[in-house]
């Protein structure tokens, strides 16, 4: 059975809560990335995603180049072992709905990011398929109707 090692991209970039969000964008459009892990030392405490910086951060005008990662961040992170079989995690990350995990060693050290992508490319793309059906399953709010910030396609201000 093969385990996380064996699929994970590994030497990832982290960053620190410090860093402005601007910094965490750019350093996203430069690895071409979605996520970045957002460690204190050698300690993952959360993880920065693009969406992160779009929803909790433009969408409420926080100035991207001196607000913090850690105002925006998701903080309640999962991260998986290296040495995790992928049955069991392919299972955490359908569950929690989830499609990118820090992976850890065995000292809770960083070792590098999972992600559908890894699946896919790397192991079974059967099975990446499947995950994602089960991972896009509609989450709650359900978004079949239009919202107030909805509008028609290509409704932008006149």
């Amino acid at each position: 059975m093969k385990q996380v090692k064996d699929v994970m991209t590994r030497d990832v970039r982290s960053m620190s809560p410090h860093d402005s969000l601007l910094e965490a964008a750019r350093a996203m459009e430069a690895l071409n990335v979605g996520a970045l892990p957002v460690c204190e030392g050698p300690r993952v405490i959360g993880v920065i995603t693009d969406r992160d910086i779009v929803v909790r951060g433009v969408a409420l005008e926080m100035p991207m180049a001196t607000t913090p990662i850690s105002e925006v961040m998701t903080q309640q992170v999962q991260c998986v072992f290296e040495d995790e079989g992928l049955d069991e995690v392919i299972a955490k990350m359908q569950e929690s709905q989830i499609r990118r995990l820090p992976v850890l060693d065995d000292v809770e050290r960083l070792v590098g990011m999972l992600s559908l992508g890894d699946m896919a490319a790397k192991s079974d793309p059967a099975v990446a398929g499947y995950m994602l059906a089960d991972i896009s399953e509609p989450a709650q709010p359900t978004r079949n109707g239009l919202s107030d910030a909805s509008g028609g396609v290509g409704a932008g201000a006149s």
